[in-house]
């Protein structure tokens, strides 16, 4: 099973949602909390090319994007085989 990673914030309705996805397809996840450690935030936009929203979501530590991104990974037939890896 792939690493997966995901930069979020509590209150955060995407990150809310893109959680789903994962824990519907029952994968184990690293949730990182920017909004409790402003370093963690400062680590997110670095490694997610300069993205600042959340949140921002990692596969084997390779950017795959937000929450809409995940999605599209999904409906396209290619976040299963990500995530098998």
């Amino acid at each position: 099973m792939a690493t997966v990673e995901i930069y979020s914030s509590p209150w955060c309705g995407y990150c809310a949602r893109a959680k789903t996805l994962l824990d519907r397809k029952g994968v184990a996840y690293t949730d990182i909390d920017v909004d409790a450690d402003t370093k963690r935030r400062d680590e997110m936009t670095k490694r997610a090319g300069g993205r600042t929203s959340v949140p921002q979501i990692f596969i084997d530590g390779v950017h795959v994007g937000g929450c809409d991104e995940l999605y599209a990974l999904d409906r396209a037939r290619k976040l299963d085989p990500m995530l098998e890896a």
